[in-house]
Parts: C-alpha cells; sequence; structure tokens
C-alpha cells in the first residue's frame, strides 16, 4: 500500500492558491434529510468513494492525516489505480471531511477535499474542492476524456450521500 513515503504531486496550499496550468473544480450540494453523523462516518471511512463506484484500499479506517488512499477504477485488465495520502482530516461538531493529495502513479496530480458542513437549522451539505492537471501520458492525451470522468465522478460523489 505504501508509495515509500513519496511527495504528494501538489501542495495543499494550491486549493486555496492554485499555480497556473491547475483546473480548479468546486461543487457542492445540500443534502436533504441526511443526517450529519451518518454522512461523516460514511465519508471518513471511505464509502463515499466506494458508493460512487469506486474501489478503495486506506492503510487506516477512518482516515486520518497521513493514510495512504488506493483508488481504482475500471473493471478487470481495464482499470487505473490512483494513489493519495490525506494531508488533513477535519472533525468537528458541525465540519467533518477530509483532503488528500495525489502521489506518483495517480493519472492527476492535485488535490481534492470533501467536505460536510452542518448549518444551525440541521442543514447537510457537500462541497467537493478539487485543483488538478494531468500527470501521465495518458492523461494528457486523454485530457477531455479525464475531465468527463471527473465531472461524473463528482456527480457520483454528490449522490452518494442522498
Amino acid at each position: 500500500m505504501s508509495a515509500g513515503g513519496a511527495e504528494v504531486t501538489v501542495p495543499l496550499d494550491a486549493l486555496e492558491l492554485p499555480p497556473p496550468g491547475l483546473h480548479r473544480l468546486h461543487r457542492s450540494t445540500v443534502l436533504p434529510g441526511a443526517e450529519f453523523e451518518r454522512a461523516r462516518e460514511t465519508l471518513l471511512t471511505g464509502d463515499l468513494h466506494r458508493r460512487a463506484g469506486l474501489e478503495v484500499a486506506a492503510s487506516h479506517t477512518p482516515l486520518r492525516e497521513g493514510a495512504e488512499v488506493h483508488l481504482r477504477i475500471g473493471l478487470g485488465p481495464l482499470h487505473l489505480t490512483a494513489p493519495c495520502r490525506v494531508l488533513r482530516v477535519i472533525d468537528e461538531l458541525d465540519c467533518a471531511g477530509f483532503a488528500y493529495g495525489t502521489l506518483p502513479g495517480h493519472p492527476e496530480a492535485g488535490i481534492e477535499q470533501f467536505l460536510l458542513t452542518r448549518t444551525p437549522t440541521g442543514l447537510v451539505r457537500l462541497h467537493l474542492d478539487a485543483v488538478s492537471r494531468p500527470a501521465t501520458w495518458y492523461a494528457r492525451l486523454g485530457a477531455p476524456v479525464a475531465r468527463l470522468v471527473q465531472s461524473r465522478v463528482t456527480e457520483r460523489y454528490l449522490r452518494a450521500l442522498t
């Protein structure tokens, strides 16, 4: 599971100040009828990714800072493995989530953050923020397809908690 202590491909602060050449993604949705604690558990155990159709292997569950997460999408020999490292975990009364950075071998270089928030009235919202650029020859060659795949997986994430 270990990527041998490899450095993430983009620094965490790229979410706030993306360097030139990184594609920025921000999506958010209200989760009607969602219970914050149940959604929090789903998020911090990797089940959000599983519900979105990805295979998940994590070095620690619930996720914690420094944990390595290997995501796999596709079937049989036609699959991609995407190694990441958790850089930040947020676990507060009305806010929970994590951010991970891609490791060498991931098709994209970037950072992605998943954040649940709960308002004083109990409304639960999922926020996704990412910055990325193609990191492999096949991701660069298929950049339009890669953006489409990213968009579809993002939509799956947003529906996975409802």
